[in-house]
């Protein structure tokens, strides 16, 4: 499907992120900007002046972007209870040091996979345990690697949202740190520092372009999920003067977001929901980031499994490994510029003269999944 958002603002803008998040990154280990990749072959097959991928498949030692936004609410949650350690560190092991200081910590998350893991590795890093909550549906590879961050992980018999719960009720009983990237009543600050650390990729997005004498995309397409990272693409590129058109994915399945601007508020897609892209198989969007969706997203596109696979096997072919949710972007832009969807590329003014960024934000997470559908990297 895919819909125009009504409530859509082009005249409103937002204060652009500052660079603090990418200064910090730059302490951890394995830091450098991910490849941002100038497709021509398929620029031209589209009729559009630029394809640009952003590549996210290694970020940090991890298969996916969600280390930037755990990393960073991690250290400021930690900053929030111990002020002290903001000042005398100058790489990991010195902020290690100090936050043994601190005494026992514990970090608790929800997640179907990649905020999870990141969450253990940032545990790992600064020398804190990790308790992660997965819903039951969750792959054994996904559930494997976020063990193999030194994390505990229970299986909750539950949707996303309920996990999310569960995890909630556990971390307020040990007095734990609930690092979660998704926000409620009550849970509104960590939300927005996990936004925050997302920054650091678009920042990498503006300095990549700037480098190749490009100028910034007129068309963004990114994932939403619980959409902390759709509003760190939304305040991003619509920040200042800038218009650049934001369009958000979702799984047909569970287009949470979608059907929320449709009714005008929040609401719940009830599960289980199967779709393999499960990074964005959520029960409904953040409460932190719905009211920027609602105004900053030009449009909503939900796509089939089959749309997200197609999107997964031409990534392949240009040399992108791309996991399910990864290549979600590239298959909403598949979808808007398909024959049957003319009239929605004219609305969006996709034109010659559009530069597209797609941003894949995984590896193969699901290196069993990854296999049956590409079959083998680069063939269709």
């Amino acid at each position: 499907m895919i819909f125009v958002n009504p409530s859509f603002e082009p005249g409103f803008s937002f204060k652009k992120p500052d660079r603090t998040p990418i200064e910090f990154h730059k302490k951890l280990p394995e830091y450098k900007p991910t490849p941002l990749h100038s497709i021509p072959s398929l620029a031209a097959q589209l009729g559009v002046s630029g394809v640009y991928v952003k590549d996210e498949s290694s970020r940090l030692g991890l298969p996916a972007f969600k280390i930037l936004g755990a990393s960073w609410a991690t250290y400021r949650v930690l900053l929030d209870r111990f002020p002290d350690l903001q000042e005398g560190w100058q790489n990991v092991d010195d902020l290690k040091e100090k936050v043994k200081s601190c005494g026992p910590i514990v970090l608790y998350s929800a997640t179907d996979g990649n905020h999870g893991r990141a969450v253990a590795r940032v545990a790992k890093l600064f020398g804190l345990k990790a308790s992660i909550f997965v819903p039951k549906d969750t792959a054994n590879v996904r559930i494997s690697a976020i063990e193999s961050e030194g994390a505990s992980v229970t299986i909750v018999d539950g949707t996303y949202d309920e996990t999310v719960e569960r995890a909630e009720r556990e971390a307020n009983d040990a007095d734990g740190l609930l690092i979660q990237d998704n926000g409620w009543e009550g849970y509104e600050q960590v939300p927005r520092y996990v936004i925050e650390g997302y920054s650091t990729m678009l920042h990498e997005i503006d300095d990549s372009l700037a480098a190749m004498s490009q100028p910034r995309p007129t068309h963004v397409f990114v994932q939403i999920g619980n959409g902390s990272f759709a509003e760190a693409v939304v305040r991003h590129f619509r920040s200042g003067s800038l218009s650049t058109s934001v369009i958000g994915v979702e799984p047909d399945s569970a287009a949470c977001a979608l059907e929320s601007v449709k009714a005008g508020k929040i609401i719940s897609i009830p599960g289980p929901h199967q779709s393999i892209m499960v990074g964005m198989n959520c029960d409904s969007p953040s409460l932190v980031s719905f009211p920027v969706m609602q105004k900053g997203i030009r449009c909503f596109v939900s796509i089939s499994d089959e749309r997200a696979m197609e999107a997964m096997r031409l990534l392949a072919q240009l040399d992108i490994e791309s996991g399910e949710t990864g290549a979600a972007g590239m298959g909403a832009l598949l979808e808007i510029v398909s024959k049957e969807n003319t009239a929605s590329r004219e609305e969006l003014e996709i034109s010659s003269t559009s530069a597209i960024l797609v941003i894949s934000t995984e590896g193969a997470t699901n290196s069993d999944l990854y296999l049956q559908v590409i079959g083998k990297r680069g063939e269709s």
